[in-house]
Formats: structure tokens, sequence, C-alpha cells
């Protein structure tokens, strides 16, 4: 499918879209012309639109692993007036949820961390969140990188991609990864068929990815993947040097062919599937990760951007606001902040959180996503109380989720 047809599509699907939301806006205020002031007032705050998004993970973090803590935790960001979830659903080279796809190549269908077991925590969430009129949107948080003593590395080590010297392994602080070849047709059908499995199983709202769908750039070098450089280029080698700008735009462009594939079969299933998107910035994706979420987002592949910017300088954070790409990404489609809350040994204060918030509103993006729920008063040198009046006073009112439907536009 061509990047002209994308395009054309997407436009198409914009004016649908528009088209639809007049009618469903003609609608709404004839129902609320007919209702209270004091209920007509309530249904005008539900639609003001903003994402308030937060992400839930299975790593150093709880808030998956029990159903009914889970249930708590969903509540509570519903009456903080959060309005979006990314739950993780693939993480350490298992999937969080039973997976017909991952029992056939992993020989495990669900993480066997306790409390994971026996359950389907994806279903959960998904059921529970929509009853609170929260927008799910599972995420892929791993892409394609697994644990080095995984059973999906042992499993498949012809999967897995190297440095021009042979090593795998990557440092991630003290964990040691390794890495798929995004490049190789089985690794690509595996994680393919991973996300159709979620799409056509589970009432999501989107499939969210971020900068693990790219590859480190000191990766590639596997006897595949240069064997399909060679193919490409009559016989010659890729260059020694991973950053070489040829060889970087090469691995990079075959990753953009692989996420059309993946888009293109996200809305075969369901059309209405929103195809998120939350990686770092656009150099350091694409330097770095060979993610170029600005070619994604010009090609019409990216429905919804989540910028991680976790930056604790008030002066680089706004920067990062402002750069080109970003600014003409808000022009097409809703483009929101990843905003850090915490990590687990590092507290972040609420004064902070609240600034950039108010920065990100300053600029007129649709909204703001944290990372990640454990950080949000669990994991905090501010006491609990404290840090949730801190986000009721940054979300005093409910709001939808933003896009064409609940008054988003460029």
């Amino acid at each position: 499918m061509s990047e002209t047809f994308l395009r054309w599509n997407g436009r198409q699907r914009i004016k649908s879209g528009l088209f639809a939301a007049m009618i469903v806006l003609s609608m709404v205020a004839v129902v609320m012309l007919s209702l209270p002031l004091n209920a007509q007032t309530a249904i005008s705050q539900r639609t003001t639109s903003e994402l308030r998004g937060v992400w839930l993970t299975n790593i150093d973090s709880d808030v998956l692993f029990e159903s009914q803590s889970l249930q708590k935790s969903l509540q509570r960001l519903d009456d903080l007036n959060f309005n979006t979830v990314y739950p993780a659903v693939w993480n350490w080279g298992y999937t969080l949820y039973p997976s017909k796809v991952a029992a056939k190549v992993i020989g495990k269908s669900v993480d066997p961390t306790p409390g994971l077991q026996k359950r389907d925590m994806l279903k959960e969430i998904v059921s529970e969140g929509h009853k609170r009129g929260l927008t799910v949107i599972p995420w892929f948080e791993f892409g394609f990188m697994a644990p080095a003593d995984s059973l999906l590395a042992k499993n498949r080590p012809q999967w897995l991609t190297s440095r021009s010297d042979g090593t795998k392994i990557v440092k991630e602080g003290t964990h040691e990864r390794v890495w798929l070849s995004p490049f190789r047709p089985d690794v690509q059908s595996f994680i393919q068929d991973l996300i159709v499995e979620i799409v056509k199983n589970y009432d999501v709202d989107g499939i969210q990815f971020d900068d693990h769908f790219g590859l480190p750039s000191e990766l590639g070098y596997d006897a595949y993947t240069v064997g399909l450089y060679k193919k490409e280029h009559r016989g010659k080698a890729p260059s020694k040097n991973p950053k070489d700008p040829e060889w970087v735009r090469w691995r990079a462009n075959k990753i953009t062919d692989f996420m059309k594939r993946v888009f293109i079969a996200i809305k075969a299933n369901k059309k209405d599937c929103l195809v998120s998107v939350a990686p770092n910035p656009q150099r350091f994706s694409y330097e770095y990760f060979l993610a170029d979420w600005q070619k994604w987002e010009r090609m019409g592949l990216v429905e919804d951007l989540v910028l991680q910017i976790y930056r604790n300088d008030l002066n680089v954070f706004i920067s990062e606001l402002e750069y080109p790409e970003v600014k003409a990404a808000k022009s097409h489609i809703p483009v929101s902040i990843g905003i850090l809350s915490g990590l687990k040994n590092k507290s972040v204060p609420m004064q902070q959180i609240k600034t950039q918030v108010e920065k990100v509103r300053d600029r007129n993006f649709a909204g703001v996503s944290f990372f990640f729920y454990e950080t949000l008063w669990n994991l905090s040198q501010e006491k609990a109380p404290e840090r949730q009046a801190g986000f009721r006073q940054i979300f005093p009112k409910p709001a939808g989720y933003p896009n064409l439907l609940t008054g988003w536009k460029p």
C-alpha cells in the first residue's frame, strides 16, 4: 500500500469523522437542552477533551497482580478524573494475558509471576475500566526486546540480532537484554500475531508502541539482516559503523515498512482501534532506536502520539515541547506529553509535575500521561493523600479522551 494512499485514506477518515462528529454533537445539543441546568453543566464538563493517562506496568509495580487491588486502582483513577490507562501486555518475554500465539512460540501462555496465573488481567482491565469510562489502550512495552535468559531467547536463538562483533547482550540498568531482529519475517509474524490476537479478542480502544518497537542502532549485524542488506546492495556489506547514516536509514526504513504492515493489520480487524505511539523525542528515537516516528506520523500510521519527555530541567522540558516535528504532528493528530511521576528509587515532587502539566497546557497539547502508576502516590517521598490532592487540583473536573468526537481539533 503506497504512502499516498495511506495519507488519502487518513484524510477520508478525518472527513468521515468530522461528519459523524457534527451529527453526534447536534444530537447531544438537543438532548442537553431538554435537561435541567445542573445536568447540562455536568455533561458540558464531561465533554471537555484532554488526555489524562497513566501507564500500568508489572515492573516495580504491584497494580496488575491482584484483581481486587486492580479494581480499586482503576476506581481511584476515575475518582481523580483520569480517563486513560495503558496496561503493559508484553513484558519480560511473556504476555500478561492468556495468549495462544505466545504459548505456541514460548511454551507458556502467560507471565509465570505469581498473581498473573489463572487470570486474564487484560480482560479485567477492559471490563472494569470501561465500566468507569476509562479508555483502555494495551501497551507493548518490551517491543522486540527480551531478557537474555528468557524462554523466548532460549527457544528461538536464531531470532536474536547482534553487534558487528557478534555480541548480543544489551545492558538496561542491571538487566541483561537481547533483541529479536525486526527484519526477519518470522519475528515480524510473531509480533504482528500477538497484536492482532488482542485486537480480535478484546474490546480495546487502541494499541500502543514505543521506542522498543525499533532496535538499538548498535544492533542489526545478525547473518539474516546482513544477508538481506547485501542482497539489496549488490553484495556490499553494511558499514561497521552502526551510526553510518545510510545504514541507519536502511534499517529505520525496514522498521517503518513493518509499522505500515501492523497498522494495516490492526485496521483490517478493527477500524476504530487507535494506533498510538509513545516515543522519545525524534532525534533520540531515530538515532538510538531506529524508530522514525516523524515519518510514521507523516505517513498516517500514528493516530495518537504521546511524547515521552522525562526531564527535570524545566528549560529542557519546554524546549522539547517546541521542536518543529512536534508542532507539525500537532497540526494533524492529538499529541500529548508523557511526564515522569517518579521511579522506584527516584521521587518526583508534585510541584514539578504540576509545573510541567501547566507548560503542556499553555502550548495546547492534547493532554498528559504519567509514567507510571505506582509513582503517582505509592512510591513517593510525599504522603499519598497529599499526592492525590495534588492530582485532584490538576484534574478538578472530568474530561473525555481527545479525539474528533470529543472535541479535539488541530
